[in-house]
């Protein structure tokens, strides 16, 4: 095994490293006593994955130090040394059970600690490898690897390479203009302009000039002529979101343009052609819309020339954790410091809850839980759906993790009768951390 290095931190660094070194011949030592130091080191090409940290009363701004920490290497994992006395300070005690991977209590014990850093070196590199993994968008900016998902992008791969108009249908939130706007970026449009539009977002005595335009002088208060949002995307693609809220009366104007692909400034009488592809989208039923004569029959079937249909998440399946994970991902800078992923309950309701506000509301959680959790891993209630978690779950699903659950139980309640609960003892018998052992012993509501 090669080099492993570990990093130090806290006044009185020197002492520990100097014993550190003498039972740890294989691993490289960096001392560190201010948080300053601790980044430098971190900052080096060979950077550790290991640290410790010396609490005690007087070292409260270490209780903030992982925040600088963190930006700079968010996968270490930390041991804290603690006298024992201080263990019952709700400070620290609420310091170490939210960062650190376990402790480890003074007088040093260096052969009990090594072995403590080993278990914690080999959890920090997986989740290095994890944090490697990170999950990219496919060709169409989209994350998902679903049966549905995956009709979705055979589709755009043959939309994209035609001209025809395209008419997405899908729920609020699914991300109705990410695909139309996947289908102009793999267009032969791509360099052209794409605008966006919604159609319901337009005060109804203003659609006509945002469209199309208007002269200079062509009613009250039109002081220069206007270029309309079609004429813009000329060479390129216009969106016109929620479809269905167009005006009746616009809806002739909008037909007119389809088929003739010209268009006229409210104020002018010469028409002149406009080069645009026309996708629009709904997520209401336009053939029932058609049926009570709010929505014009012909212009229907001119924009439903090529359909696309955005699945809902809850039919998604194991898209809503690719989606979580790339959330937490993507909005990584701006979460608390003391956040590190999500917990195995947070999954469960994640992948439980019916999601009606579709991809939409998933970010919309996740960024939340991100920045307003006080835990390490973000929990149900920090995502809003600890109320919610048997909303969508199969009964099978139920079984599965009450069976788990229960698995758990008793198998960790019978070590620990053999070691006459001695925590210390029984972690060591599962091959687990004191700190892992107590958070299930929490999760599963089982008593020292």
């Amino acid at each position: 095994m090669g080099q492993r290095d570990v990093l130090v931190l806290g006044q009185q660094c020197a002492g520990v490293a100097a014993q550190l070194r003498q039972v740890l011949p294989g691993w490289r030592v960096i001392a560190a006593e201010t948080v300053g130091e601790a980044v430098a080191g971190i900052g080096e090409a060979t950077r550790p994955v290991v640290g410790l940290l010396q609490l005690d009363q007087n070292g409260a701004e270490l209780f903030y130090a992982l925040e600088d920490i963190h930006s700079t290497a968010g996968t270490m994992e930390w041991i804290a040394l603690v006298e024992r006395s201080n263990l019952g300070t709700g400070q620290i005690g609420n310091f170490i059970s939210n960062h650190c991977y376990d402790f480890h209590t003074l007088p040093l014990d260096a052969s009990r600690l090594a072995i403590t850093l080993g278990h914690a070196h080999g959890r920090a590199e997986l989740r290095l490898r994890h944090a490697k993994k990170t999950i990219i968008p496919n060709q169409f900016n989209m994350v998902g690897s679903s049966p549905a998902m995956q009709k979705l992008f055979a589709s755009l791969e043959k939309v994209s390479a035609s001209e025809a108009p395209v008419l997405i249908h899908g729920e609020s939130g699914t991300g109705k203009e990410l695909v139309a706007r996947a289908v102009h970026n793999n267009s032969g449009r791509a360099k052209g302009a794409f605008i966006a539009v919604n159609c319901g977002a337009i005060p109804a005595h203003l659609v006509q000039t945002e469209l199309f335009g208007h002269e200079k002088g062509a009613f009250t208060g039109a002081h220069q002529r206007k270029i309309g949002l079609i004429e813009s995307a000329d060479g390129g693609t216009i969106f016109l979101d929620e479809i269905g809220d167009l005006p009746h009366d616009l809806q002739v104007n909008l037909l007119r343009f389809l088929q003739e692909k010209t268009i006229e400034r409210v104020g002018s009488t010469q028409r002149f052609n406009v080069d645009v592809r026309v996708i629009a989208a709904t997520h209401v039923d336009l053939e029932a819309a058609v049926a009570d004569r709010k929505f014009r029959e012909d212009l229907y079937y001119r924009l439903n020339v090529l359909r696309l249909n955005v699945p809902a998440l809850r039919d998604r399946g194991d898209d809503v954790e690719l989606l979580a994970k790339w959330c937490f991902d993507q909005f990584y800078s701006e979460k608390n410091a003391a956040v590190q992923g999500f917990s195995a309950k947070a999954m469960k309701a994640i992948r439980n809850y019916g999601w009606p506000g579709n991809v939409r509301e998933l970010i919309n959680r996740v960024r939340s839980a991100m920045v307003m959790s006080e835990s390490r891993l973000i929990k149900p209630e920090d995502l809003g759906l600890d109320g919610r978690i048997g909303e969508k779950c199969s009964q099978e699903a139920v079984c599965l993790d009450e069976a788990r659950d229960r698995l758990e139980k008793d198998m960790i309640s019978q070590v620990l009768n053999l070691n006459k609960q001695n925590v210390t003892a029984t972690a060591r018998q599962l091959g687990l951390s004191r700190s892992t052992l107590y958070r299930m012993m929490n999760k599963l509501e089982l008593q020292k």
